[in-house]
């Protein structure tokens, strides 16, 4: 189910669980909440950019320092497919950030893989594949 600047809902309670969770993930991002994003991904979790591939305690650190900084990312679109105890997030986003100390702007589809682990959903993956066009 998507949602987009509208604000319609996912069909499921577990889907609009998932789609608030990747909304709060964005806000900790843009807040550089390092702690509360270090809670929610998993320690084995994957990150993928534009400039490489890490894990998670990389990807904590590079939020916390500052060297990546998401300052905003507009989501256009975002939805939700779970399969068992696994979910996939896709978000259609425009990502201002603070690379390298240098403002930039991209058109993004971020993949989020999420895992559930007792009760809580892990965020395992996390990856950005830059658009062309919008």
């Amino acid at each position: 189910m998507y949602y987009g600047a509208d604000g319609a809902t996912a069909t499921s309670d577990v889907e609009q669980q998932l789609l608030e969770l990747s909304k709060q993930k964005w806000q900790w991002m843009a807040d550089k909440d390092a702690d509360k994003l270090a809670e929610l991904f998993h320690d084995q979790a994957m990150f993928v950019h534009m400039g490489g591939s890490w894990g998670k305690d990389r990807e904590v650190e590079i939020i916390r320092s500052g060297d990546i900084h998401y300052k905003q990312a507009d989501v256009h679109e975002a939805s939700v497919q779970v399969i068992d105890n696994t979910a996939i997030v896709l978000n259609n986003i425009t990502l201002l950030a603070v690379v390298g100390g240098n403002e930039v702007t991209n058109p993004f589809e971020v993949t989020e893989v999420y895992t559930k682990v007792d009760d809580d959903w892990k965020l395992a993956s996390l990856s950005f594949t830059r658009l062309m066009t919008r």
